[in-house]
């Protein structure tokens, strides 16, 4: 009996005249870099957007110290990708926040992915490798991934992925211990940038088994399985993270099994749809309401079993289209919903999430269109190469045109809001903007309106609260403070800003275990301890406010608030040497700062440097006309200084601006007083005396009412009682 022959289906060989291959590999990665920081231009202009300011290198983290909590503490980070945040430090040194670099450094890891992409598809001698480079580079649905600063764990994780690939099938041809090593470490340094990068094992089976129509053990599985084990580990641990310390976990992720199969089922045919048609791109698509009572929802997990049914019935003929499927919904697969990730909470579908998922399809298509048209026009290569020209202009414009909704933030959220009217986040974040413009009333509106999509959104609880709060409406910014508590306790932010509003109140025994329970939350939160020590210092505990604003300083040493009231502390305990380093450094940071000014030249007075601190509140003056403080404070230097008729003048000028400045018309007595003019000196007493009675001053009142008696019984003798007018504070 004769045997049957097992035909096993090869690689198909690229067409003869397929250009690819006879590119220079460097050309090719020029190339790709051109068009694609020239489609990106626009959005190299994009500030941070989102969670962007918690990705960047927050202070407390910026110092060697820091880096080691970046990798060893796993609530120092938003999440534990260590070498993605690593990256981070390591751009924050270099250009601090300027976000240029940023983008520019997203851009270049994009299309270094997309060359990559082209030397692997080189050497498994697939067609169409630079057509597939290009579409993946240039694709309007990667703007997310590249235009979004937090969105580098996509771009970096993609580098090592592809290049552990890369390698790995180099290994798989000669078997070189060094190669294994080489791609077991990029592959390690892909997990700890993003864990998508576990997926990678399982991509590699589906490679081998297209190449060769079986899978081996010991040739094909048993290498992998340390890749299989460390990807489920950081998997796991991702999983963990996620519900833990981010918060994928509560109502809003409780989703039933069915629930999770009919998201799993619908989320490839979206995500395949805006590949093949990527119009209406939108940052946060509408939350799906997944309900097994709805009989079309039901279509998509059955057009997804179809179609691998299909794919299956065709593997004799041909494994590339099972294989690319394979690799699309595989790759997909952590974010399908049966995991809890964190952006489920606004939608269960994103452009980022497919980054490398996409490869799958663009690779089966750009070998498709190759082929098609060498088979439709075999002797046409330069009408060849223009209808691929066409394709990829065609998607360089559209990405073009995405990334210029990532240089306008405000832009970008209300065209979120135009096309996903329900997307409270957009709200809230829009209302943040509008706040930092000066746009107060608009962020009120923007706020409410998000409550009112959502009730239960405690970050719009807070700053609605705060907006309350900056107009004077402390009472109220408690109670919305106090909602946000409820609906996360762990909120520390939330519990610094409800002790913030109660220290407002004068409420200072209450806001203190605000300020105490944030620190707990986060004991590296330097707002939280300043503002811990302005409640101290008004419970009259100089010294422990002291420590607690050094306490800031050391997680922020460029926190201006900290520096000023450890300045205002240190001066009002007698420290006044110590003070003038602090005030400096706060005009280090802000020289257009008319307070600091003013306070340094009291620092500067009280320790009897009159000559250094009469420029600084002639400085303060400059930047602010008409401050009563610095006036009153420029007065008295001038005064110790001897320059009596100047000081008159500017003790003039502080009433003058504020009527009632009772500290100025004391001050004002005084040099009147010296100068001589009993008259003058008397008329302002009088003011000074009303003035102290009406605030209530029995000590002054006395003093006053004494000095004025003095006065009127001897005019023409000057006081031996007079005393020299204290300096100003801070």
């Amino acid at each position: 009996m004769s045997r049957r022959k097992r035909h096993r289906e090869s690689a198909p060989p690229p067409p003869e005249a397929a250009p690819p291959l006879r590119w220079p590999t460097l050309a090719v990665l020029g190339l790709l870099m051109a068009v694609t920081v020239v489609a990106y231009l626009p959005a190299l202009e994009g500030g941070y957007i989102w969670d962007d300011d918690g990705h960047i290198t927050t202070p407390e983290l910026r110092s060697t110290a820091g880096l080691y909590r970046i990798w060893f503490d796993l609530g120092a980070t938003q999440q534990y990708y260590p070498l993605l945040h690593t990256a981070f430090w390591l751009e924050y040194r270099l250009w601090g926040d300027a976000t240029l670099g940023y983008h520019l450094v997203n851009v270049l890891l994009h299309a270094t992915a997309a060359w990559l992409v082209y030397l692997i598809l080189c050497r498994l001698k697939i067609p169409g490798a630079l057509l597939a480079a290009a579409i993946f580079a240039l694709h309007p649905v990667h703007v997310e991934s590249v235009a979004w600063i937090s969105e580098q764990k996509n771009t970096l994780s993609a580098l090592f992925y592809l290049s552990a690939m890369l390698v790995y099938l180099h290994f798989d041809q000669n078997r070189r211990g060094r190669l294994y090593a080489l791609a077991l470490g990029l592959f390690v340094l892909g997990l700890l940038a993003k864990t998508v990068t576990a997926t990678l094992p399982a991509a590699l089976l589906v490679v081998f088994w297209w190449q060769r129509g079986t899978l081996s053990w010991r040739r094909d599985m048993q290498p992998l399985v340390p890749f299989f084990l460390l990807g489920a580990l950081a998997g796991l641990g991702t999983v963990w993270v996620e519900r833990n310390l981010i918060g994928a976990e509560g109502a809003e992720f409780q989703m039933s099994l069915v629930q999770r199969g009919l998201l799993a089922g619908r989320a490839p045919w979206f995500y395949l749809t805006k590949l093949l048609w990527p119009t209406n791109l939108i940052f946060v698509y509408p939350r799906w309401e997944l309900s097994p009572l709805v009989w079309w929802q039901w279509l998509f997990p059955l057009a997804t079993l179809a179609v691998l049914v299909v794919l299956v019935a065709l593997r004799h003929r041909t494994r590339a289209p099972l294989a690319g499927w394979l690799l699309f919904v595989g790759t997909l697969f952590p974010v399908l919903g049966f995991f809890n990730v964190y952006p489920f909470l606004y939608a269960f579908v994103a452009d980022h999430f497919q980054y490398l998922a996409s490869l799958g399809i663009i690779t089966m298509a750009a070998a498709g269109i190759v082929v098609g048209l060498e088979r439709l026009m075999p002797h046409t290569r330069a009408l060849q190469q223009a209808v691929c020209l066409l394709l990829v202009g065609t998607l360089a414009y559209l990405t073009w045109q995405q990334s210029r909704m990532y240089s306008d933030i405000v832009s970008l959220y209300q065209t979120t809001i135009d096309r996903n009217p329900t997307c409270w986040m957009a709200y809230n974040n829009l209302g943040i903007l509008r706040a930092d413009q000066g746009q107060h009333q608009q962020a009120v509106e923007l706020y409410r309106n998000a409550l009112q999509i959502r009730p239960d959104y405690p970050e719009a609880h807070s700053n609605l609260g705060v907006e309350l709060a900056a107009a004077g409406k402390n009472e109220d910014a408690v109670a919305h403070y106090e909602r946000a508590i409820v609906l996360r306790p762990t909120y520390f932010e939330a519990h610094n800003n409800l002790g913030s509003a109660l220290l407002s109140l004068g409420r200072v025994s209450e806001a203190l275990p605000q300020f105490h329970e944030s620190l707990r939350l986060n004991p590296h939160y330097a707002e939280a301890h300043n503002n811990l020590g302005n409640a101290l210092k008004l419970m009259g505990r100089t010294p422990e406010a002291i420590e607690h604003y050094k306490a800031a300083l050391q997680i922020d040493p460029t926190m201006p608030e900290a520096l000023n009231n450890l300045g205002v502390a240190l001066f009002s305990s007698g420290r006044a040497q110590e003070a003038v380093e602090y005030f400096q450094r706060v005009l280090e940071l802000n020289s257009k700062s008319a307070d600091a000014h003013n306070n340094l030249g009291n620092a500067l007075a009280s320790a009897g440097r009159f000559t250094e601190a009469i420029p600084q509140f002639e400085q303060a003056l400059r930047i602010k006309p008409n401050y009563p403080e610095a006036l009153n404070n420029l007065g008295s230097a001038l005064m110790q200084s001897g320059r009596l008729e100047e000081a008159v003048e500017r003790y003039r000028q502080a009433v003058e601006a504020k009527p009632d400045f009772h500290q100025a018309y004391v001050h004002l007595t005084l040099a009147y007083d010296q100068l001589n003019r009993p008259k003058e000196a008397v008329a302002t007493a009088e003011r000074a005396l009303e003035l102290a009675r009406a605030r209530g001053r029995a000590d002054q009142v006395r003093q006053l009412e004494t000095w004025l008696a003095n006065r009127r019984t001897e005019e023409d003798h000057p006081s031996q009682d007079s005393t020299t007018p204290p300096t100003g504070q801070p």
